[in-house]
């Protein structure tokens, strides 16, 4: 049965289903219309640091970030949480998404590198620095050279997608992808680092450089609705990149 992202301290248990702890190997190849880094360039969207919502580590020892060469895509998730939030609330949303998967999970910090509100404010998630290459732990299997944006919320079939959360996307996603001068609407050839991922380990798989969860892992993940979408927000990416 596919699984869909399944956050928070209730559903901790499932977690490590969703999404995959830290690989130990980079193995990608591009496939992809990628280009110098300043050729198709996008702006750095507003994005709201961790300070905002991560807990005090005082009490943990968080082992150093991990990074890659450069992010080459990007994976569209949604957390599976409720919709009826106020923007306000989002802070704690996330530092309760964050006590599942480090908390429960034991994991070294929550696996998404950023995170996007039903306003279109975008938070980063992940530590490491929103400019690096910072190695996440959102798609089992291809977690690296990708960057793993998570909607607050639930997207299934029939539910609206708020066109700010979409419009954050595509902004994030454009900026993240010109960094190496990938595009948007193009596809990458990366390597699967883990059987239980829709490819068994070491098989070149060729993904949408703007990727849905459900491409690289057996999910429901980001949901119907939001995984309608997909296509208008490449495009937009695209757009922002100047292409």
């Amino acid at each position: 049965m596919p699984l869909g992202c399944l956050p928070g301290l209730a559903a901790a248990a499932a977690l490590v289903l969703c999404a995959y702890g830290v690989e130990d190997s980079v193995s990608a190849n591009r496939q992809s219309a990628a280009r110098p880094a300043d050729a198709h360039s996008a702006p750095r969207p507003p994005i709201v640091p961790r300070s905002a919502w991560a807990p005090p580590d005082s009490t943990r020892t968080r082992p150093p970030p991990r990074y890659d060469d450069q992010v080459v895509a990007v994976f569209v998730h949604h957390t599976d949480s409720p919709n009826a939030y106020d923007c306000a609330e989002a802070p704690g949303i996330i530092r309760h998404l964050d006590a599942g998967m480090t908390e429960s999970r034991h994991w070294d910090d929550i696996g998404y590198n950023f995170l996007v509100d039903r306003c279109g404010t975008i938070y980063e998630g992940r530590a490491g620095g929103v400019e690096r290459p910072v190695t996440g732990a959102h798609t089992q299997g291809f977690n690296h050279r990708t960057t793993g944006i998570a909607a607050l919320g639930t997207f299934t079939a029939g539910v609206e997608v708020p066109k700010a959360m979409t419009d954050a996307i595509a902004a994030l996603a454009a900026w993240k992808l010109g960094l190496a001068g990938v595009d948007p609407r193009a596809t990458v050839r990366l390597v699967s680092s883990n059987g239980r991922s829709r490819f068994a380990a070491g098989t070149a798989a060729s993904l949408p450089t703007l990727a849905g969860h459900q491409d690289g892992y057996m999910t429901s993940c980001p949901g119907a609705a939001l995984s309608a979408r997909l296509p208008e927000i490449r495009e937009l990416a695209a757009r922002l990149q100047g292409r």
